[in-house]
């Protein structure tokens, strides 16, 4: 996993959309990465309604929220559109975002040679360096949300 206080590795990826999103492009923002594992799970679902419900509250401290999937942008655009996700949802389908995080499950679920990325949360500064980092234990557990917002409001 990558360290707290170390510049957070950039990512240019598709978003639901198929439109471009690199992580560049939002400095001068805090940034909320959710990498998840897979779209249509009750899990995922779970976790990104979370934090579109708590988007309002995450642009007042001047935070955008970005979900990370290795699906692909076909399926995380149906993901977003029945989940009214109103935050882009990347399609990370190389795994190079994954791997730089250091958040890859290789053989995920046990299926060889599929590589999903851990549920694991990243808070980015406006200066593009990590200031808060979790990764679940394992796919099925989700993030503290309170403790992702209160690493918001001090990053």
């Amino acid at each position: 996993m990558i360290a707290i206080g170390s510049k957070a590795p950039e990512f240019n990826l598709f978003n639901h959309k198929r439109d471009r999103v690199s992580l560049e492009a939002l400095r001068g923002k805090k940034v909320v990465i959710a990498f998840f594992p897979a779209a249509f799970t009750s899990v995922c679902e779970k976790e990104l309604c979370t934090f579109r419900d708590s988007l309002a509250a995450l642009s007042e401290l001047n935070a955008t929220v970005l979900a990370v999937s290795v699906d692909a942008p076909f399926a995380n655009a149906a993901f977003a559109q029945k989940n009214s996700l109103t935050f882009d949802v990347l399609s990370d389908y190389t795994r190079d975002a994954t791997r730089a995080y250091g958040i890859a499950i290789d053989n995920f679920a046990g299926m060889p040679g599929y590589t999903a990325s851990n549920r694991a949360v990243f808070v980015v500064n406006a200066e593009g360096k990590i200031t808060y980092a979790w990764v679940g234990p394992n796919p099925g557990v989700e993030p503290d949300y309170d403790e992702v917002g209160r690493a918001v409001a001090v990053a």
